[in-house]
């Protein structure tokens, strides 16, 4: 993992104090809150329905023990014993006193830890692959060029007021699990005809209002030119995205109206005049900052393979577990451990204070003391040894983050909603505990297969309803909430947006039709085929008909 210097470590203390006396201010009535917004939202703070939300930076999803250790005691101290991971890799507290967060913030820098630019007009927190460094199939470990372009962004002084938020993924993998095609700018690594490293380069990808699924702007960028691009990218959006509407101020509206053609030849342009400049990295930086990243030494598991066959014979339960929430790893004899933060009936994405303090115990033990966080609300043990996965699902069973059903149906994103969210009109929370126990019988999701289903509260879109096999979007209608079904979207390397299927439905009504088109898909499904596949192989009529009678 990447370690502060002393440059990092000051500026995040520096920012504390700051923040302090602007709250002291706040409190004592020097400030208004017109006054204090803009300044809280620069430190990740928001004032949501209820109460103060202090959203959390974490760099490209990687925490060490340490960290998750000092979240989970904040929970407590801080908040109501909880944490809300996010969409964005992020972690959210719902409840923390406005006086007590500088006391918060200094006790998240003491772990190199911040909010900043987790809010704001500015670049938000780098993500990336939750399999980072360990997946089989990755060119390189994203996180090295993830945390390169952390420290170029924060507090970047000409991007520090865009004319709106913007995020950044990056993935070195063939299979998309950063969603890099719906974002701002999506970075694929991969190698040319040579053998060169360097970044497929997507601009204009997003969701909310007006979602789009982003192009193409240049196919090969060879690696030592990343930073300077990417400046060049944000310079020509700074310049002429618009400001007057925040609506159409996002980087995908301006690439769709510019078209995606023009818009690259702007960034060229722009980009000979800063290439080979001191805007990317000086000679041995990049070694520098990719040596924090070094696999760990790990055991020479040559039985440990063994070992597991024999137990997942003997355990039907742990062999469920191990089917569904253990991936591959690169390292003979180890998998990546998939923590379900989805228990049947629970709230998608949230972790107890204790929870998270056994996870960061099982982290030291048998993970090297590393933790991932998914852009889908789980988290992950990157590090395990084949020979320990039963240990470690055993004390998952103790904290109920156990469940097998990773990729499944009951496995959803969701957003806050309006149980928290001041954006939104239309809850959440509550539908996904509802959908979850209506497919409670884990036999039949197995069955089901496969099944990506994404809330959303509200058209900002945080629970990424646009990319769901199945998306529900919360839409008010009168003063009552009503729920718009979106069908045959996806956030991986296949990227594509949903379609409106037909009329939303009432509250009471969404359970009943999610178990509709369900069951339609398991009558019309070829072999083995997922949900996504059957409906782009028939379209939405046979779906349309099931919930509305005609097609």
């Amino acid at each position: 993992m990447y370690i502060y210097d002393e440059i990092d470590q000051t500026m995040v203390d520096q920012r504390v104090n700051q923040f302090r006396d602007q709250v002291r201010r706040r409190i004592a009535g020097e400030l208004s809150e017109d006054e204090f917004k803009p300044l809280r939202l620069m430190n990740g703070v928001y004032l949501q329905l209820h109460a103060y939300m202090l959203r959390v930076a974490i760099p490209y999803g990687t925490l060490s023990a340490e960290q998750l250790r000092k979240l989970a005691w904040i929970a407590r101290k801080y908040d109501r014993g909880y944490g809300h991971f996010t969409t964005r890799q992020n972690l959210q507290y719902n409840w923390p006193k406005l006086e007590e967060l500088p006391d918060l913030l200094a006790e998240l820098a003491s772990v190199q830890m911040h909010a900043l630019q987790t809010s704001g007009n500015c670049i938000r927190n780098v993500t990336a692959d939750q399999f980072a460094g360990v997946a089989a199939d990755e060119v390189i470990d994203p996180r090295i060029h993830a945390e390169i372009i952390r420290q170029w962004s924060t507090l970047h002084p000409e991007f520090t007021f865009l004319p709106r938020k913007f995020k950044i993924a990056v993935t070195g993998a063939e299979t998309d699990r950063a969603a890099v095609k719906v974002h701002d700018i999506g970075l694929i690594a991969k190698r040319d005809v040579a053998g060169e490293l360097g970044f497929e380069v997507i601009v204009g990808g997003g969701l909310g209002r007006t979602p789009m699924v982003g192009p193409t702007i240049r196919d090969f960028l060879p690696e030592r030119h990343l930073l300077s691009y990417l400046e060049a990218v944000l310079r020509v959006y700074n310049q002429l995205g618009r400001r007057d509407n925040m609506y159409k101020a996002r980087v995908k509206i301006l690439v769709h109206e510019t078209g995606a053609e023009k818009f690259t030849e702007m960034v060229e342009r722009e980009w000979e005049q800063i290439r080979d400049t001191a805007v990317d990295l000086p000679a041995g930086e990049r070694e520098r900052i990719a040596a924090f990243f070094n696999p760990p030494l790990y055991d020479k598991a040559e039985d440990a393979a063994e070992t597991l066959t024999r137990q997942v014979a003997g355990d039907a339960d742990f062999a469920h577990w191990v089917e569904t929430n253990v991936a591959p790893h690169k390292a003979d004899g180890y998998a990546i451990a998939n923590i379900s933060l989805k228990p049947i009936g629970g709230v998608p994405g949230d972790a107890s204070a204790e929870q998270m303090d056994a996870v960061a115990a099982l982290a030291e033990r048998f993970s090297f003391s590393e933790i991932r966080v998914t852009h889908e609300q789980n988290l992950v043990l990157p590090h395990v040894r084949q020979d320990e996965l039963y240990a470690v699902w055993q004390t998952l069973k103790s904290y109920d983050l156990h469940t097998p059903n990773l990729g499944l149906v009951s496995d959803m994103i969701a957003c806050p909603g309006m149980d928290y969210c001041a954006l939104a009109n239309a809850r959440s929370i509550p539908l996904a505990q509802e959908i979850s126990e209506r497919f409670a019988d884990l036999d039949r999701q197995y069955d089901i297969g496969e099944l990506k289903l994404k809330i959303s509260g509200c058209i900002n879109a945080c629970g990424h309803h646009h990319v769901g096999h199945i998306g529900i979007l919360g839409v008010d209608r009168k003063g009552e909430e009503y729920y718009q079904i979106t069908l045959g979207g996806s956030g991986a390397e296949d990227a594509s947006l949903g379609d409106i299927v037909g009329p939303a439905f009432p509250y009471d009504k969404v359970v009943n039709a999610i178990e509709t088109l369900v069951d339609a898909y398991l009558g019309v499904r070829a072999d083995n085929e997922r949900f996504l596949d059957t409906y782009r192989r028939l379209g939405a009529d046979p779906f349309k008909e099931a919930l509305y009678g005609v097609n």
